[in-house]
């Protein structure tokens, strides 16, 4: 019984998602970091104001000098254990650890073990990884206690009395004391505790404690930890400066010395208060006023380590920056909206002003509530559209902001407001390449010329209307020149001073006007924001175009399938050559990559780039191999892993062994129960090929069908393509498999592998084995088994990848491809990756709909309920 509890709760321990709980422990870390430190942040807003800008201008200098050191410190620590990093990636990796380091114990050390991709790109291995983090954390310690003692030493031969220093000292002494002793005890000890076996290997433990270390390295990363002390005290006389209190080094010295003593023995947040308290109580020590000490402990604090702290946040989004350019037009547009309709619908009489108001100065044209809540609505639309990327929304918002500049200068000028209209128009001006799809021109003319004929008609009905309307509905006798001006007002929803109606007729009258106005501008809107839907079709002839072409140009195993009829054909006017794609969601999602001579392939693809902008569709790529996208580099594409295609060296397969102990069983399992596999050479009767039509059904009845980069039950192509089938005892086919042309050289490829309910255990294994006799009578060397979607990604290069990852492992809907993969994992003797090539990241978002719709086939009844 004990022994069945230790195991549950050893599964439990297993089961436990570390990682996960950890990180939301530092999202919570952040949120009250971030919370606790908010009055320290609006204290330096008023510091800055009335600051010395001259010396704080000067300090933010020392703060670019402080990051260079700081990675030079970084270079030569990997220099030290034989590792090489450029500069740029130094810097990188010092802001991206100073910010992770905030929320994580010992975070100077730790905080290496979540910067592997960055690491990885430079090649280095991860026992040197530990070796220059475990430096790198020695050396910034010892250097601080090197520079401290003779400081506080002299200090106290002052007689400044610094209540717990010594305790301070002690404390990081043993700080660094004992790791280096566990050091200096495991690197004797022969054999390690199991605790360290467990977390390491025990000869990657022993690479780990080898430690062979360069002294000229050494040293010069001791000389710049010390120019990184030396710099922190300069800070701290700089901020002495920015408040206009007089400077002292000895006050600089001592007061830097006991606050990162503090900051080296807090396990987290930085030393959160602890060196605002530490640094204030020093200099009071020194003479200075409370007030002013605590002026220049928040000064010192957004020097040395705010700045940092900010430009490591900028590092660490700026991988997501497209995603951001395109998402924060549409969102603060969709915020304005929303809020604006509420506070017409609230405050109807307009006394309280919406916030579209602080946008858009509308009291400059004296809008009606009708055109605020019109106007609402329309950045609803526009804010939707943005998001789906069409042109005519973005050249609303562009408008809409430029207004909001225009007005907001003309009236009293209010900054806020001035810079966030600034900001907007420069965001959308940077993105604007991301807006591709189009507006259908003719509704946008069907738009304009059913405005203007309603303007022309409402300017007759109104202005006759405001003219012969007797006085007593409005109080007021319009003349000609009023009543043309009024009709014009209150078409556009603009309210005017003198066109208060008096009289139920007249606010009928004005409704009427204004509801018409209103009809107009929506269908207005309507056509401006109607996506063009792109059409296009390949005719007989491109297709027989198509096929010559591949003859000549193939060397992929899905080329076959860029012939099919459901594909568009997009031939080059320069090269020889073509490319097959689909249209969906905006998308012109693309077959792999052109089929046309290796030389010509980046011309290629900016040829078909520049079609998409001019027929506002954007590119993705599917399916691309690793080896095929330097193609795409010079057009600075993005990539995702989506899965690994297995190959089979046939020359070098067999069945002996231990491992095929278990094919060899089912083999001759399916022989004993008189099952035979035969190879059936094209052409073939329409009664086998019905048959065979008959165990396709059969498989797929509660199952879908997937094209576009792999094919479905075609009978006239069945008919012309070699089978192998798998016949029971009476002659009943139970499954099989059709061979397909492949491309590749020496490379065979089947398609379709099917069977019936009721076929044997190994019955595809008997299938892909006589593949594999069949390939060899033909003299080919490899067998293309086929794509495993989101397989083999064991290190994630982005968010999206290890998304991909996470849903092939842990969600149920995808556990099918593991038993894929484990399938083909007998026959396959290496793994090729294949990628999804596309412009950014706001893709991903709307990518996954747009690729199950172009796998989906025509023919009614069959569904796709995976993407890829």
């Amino acid at each position: 019984m004990s022994v069945l509890t230790n195991g549950k709760q050893a599964l439990f321990f297993r089961r436990i998602r570390w990682r996960e709980l950890l990180a939301i422990l530092f999202i919570l870390l952040g949120i009250y970091f971030f919370r606790r430190e908010r009055h320290e942040l609006q204290s330096l807003s008023s510091l800055i104001t009335n600051a010395n800008h001259t010396w704080l201008l000067i300090g933010v200098g020392v703060t670019g000098l402080y990051l260079l050191l700081q990675a030079a410190f970084f270079l030569f620590c990997f220099r030290a254990v034989h590792s090489n990093l450029s500069l740029i990636t130094a810097i990188v990796l010092f802001l991206k650890q100073n910010f992770i380091s905030i929320f994580l114990p010992g975070g100077g050390v730790t905080s290496f073990a979540y910067l592997p991709s960055l690491l990885r790109k430079e090649n280095i291995e991860r026992y040197k990884i530990y070796q220059a983090a475990a430096l790198q954390g020695f050396v910034g310690i010892f250097t601080v206690l090197l520079v401290g003692f003779p400081v506080i030493s002299y200090a106290l031969l002052n007689h400044k009395v610094i209540e717990g220093v010594n305790f301070l000292f002690a404390g990081v002494f043993l700080l660094i004391s004992i790791p280096v002793s566990l050091f200096i005890y495991l690197k004797k000890k022969r054999n390690p505790p199991q605790f360290m076996t467990k977390a390491f290997t025990e000869s990657g433990l022993r690479k780990l404690l080898s430690f062979d270390l360069s002294k000229i390295q050494f040293f010069k990363a001791i000389f710049l930890s010390v120019c990184i002390e030396l710099e922190g005290v300069i800070h701290l006389n700089i901020a002495m400066r920015v408040v206009g209190a007089d400077p002292s080094w000895e006050a600089a010295f001592t007061g830097y010395i006991v606050s990162t003593l503090f900051l080296i023995i807090s396990p987290f947040l930085k030393g959160l208060g602890a060196v605002e308290l530490s640094l204030a109580y020093i200099l009071q020590l020194y003479g200075f006023n409370p007030d002013r000490a605590v002026e220049i402990a928040l000064i010192y604090r957004l020097l040395e380590f705010w700045l940092p702290l900010g430009a490591g946040i900028i590092v660490w989004t700026w991988k997501g920056k497209n995603l951001f350019l395109r998402l924060a037009p549409s969102l603060l547009i969709f915020i304005l909206g929303v809020v604006n309709i509420f506070s017409a619908l609230i405050h109807p009489t307009g006394s309280k002003p919406s916030l579209l108001k602080e946008y858009i100065p509308l009291e400059l044209i004296h809008a009606s509530n009708w055109l605020v809540i019109m106007l609402g609505l329309v950045l609803l639309v526009t804010a939707t559209f943005l998001i789906r990327g069409l042109k005519g929304a973005w050249w609303l918002a562009l408008c809409l902001s430029v207004l909001s500049l225009i007005g907001h200068l003309v009236k009293s000028p209010d900054y806020k407001e001035v810079v966030l209209a600034i900001a907007v128009i420069t965001i959308l001006l940077i993105s604007r390449k991301q807006y591709r799809l189009k507006s259908d021109p003719r509704y946008v003319n069907l738009g304009f010329i059913t405005a203007l004929g309603a303007l022309i008609m409402v300017l007759i009905f109104g202005t006759l209307g405001f003219y012969l309307l007797d006085k007593k509905h409005f109080g007021v006798d319009f003349s000609l020149m009023e009543s043309v001006r009024y009709a014009i007002s209150n078409f556009l929803l603009i309210q005017g001073t003198n066109q208060l109606p008096i009289t139920h007729f007249g606010k009928e009258f004005i409704i009427a006007i204004r509801v018409l106005g209103i009809t107009v501008w929506s269908f207005l809107l309507f056509t401006l924001f109607r996506p063009f839907l792109f059409k296009a079709s390949s005719s007989d002839q491109q297709h027989e175009k198509a096929l010559f072409l591949t003859d000549q140009y193939g060397s992929s195993a899905v080329d076959y399938y860029k012939t099919d009829t459901d594909k568009l054909l997009f031939f080059s006017a320069k090269n020889e050559g073509f490319l097959a794609y689909k249209v969906a969601n905006g998308f012109a999602i693309v077959l792999e990559e052109p089929v046309c001579d290796e030389n010509d392939k980046v011309s290629f693809l900016m040829e078909f780039d520049l079609f998409c902008i001019n027929s506002g569709l954007k590119p993705a790529y599917y399916r691309v191999d690793e080896d095929s996208l330097y193609h795409f580099s010079t057009l600075n594409k993005r990539k995702l892993l989506i899965g690994q295609e297995g190959v089979t060296d046939i020359e070098n397969f067999t069945l002996e062994g231990k491992q095929n102990k278990a094919l060899r069983n089912a083999l001759n399992s399916l022989t004993k129960k008189e099952y035979q596999v035969q190879v059936h050479k094209a052409p073939h009767s329409i009664s086998f090929v019905s048959e065979l039509k008959k165990v396709s059904d059969e498989w797929l009845s509660g199952k879908s069908e997937i094209i576009f980069s792999q094919g479905m039950f075609n009978f006239a192509a069945i008919r012309n393509q070699d089978v192998i089938a798998l016949h029971d005892s009476n002659e009943t086919i139970v499954a099989f498999l059709n061979i397909i042309p492949d491309y590749a050289p020496d490379e065979c490829t089947y398609d379709l592998i099917r069977k019936t309910v009721d076929a044997p255990a190994g019955c595809m294994d008997a299938l892909i084995i006589k593949l594999i006799e069949y390939a060899k009578t033909k003299d080919l060397k490899f067998l293309n088994l086929g794509l495993v979607p989101m397989s083999g990604i064991s290190q994630p290069e982005s968010t999206a990848e290890r998304v991909v990852k996470y849903a092939y492992e842990r969600i149920r809907r995808f556990r099918h491809y593991q038993g894929l993969r484990e399938f083909k994992e007998k026959y396959a003797s290496q793994w090729v990756n294949k990628y999804l090539v596309y412009d950014n990241d706001f893709d991903l978002i709307q990518l996954p709909n747009a690729l199950r719709k172009v796998m989906e086939p025509k023919k009614k009844g069959y569904t796709i309920t995976e993407s890829f």
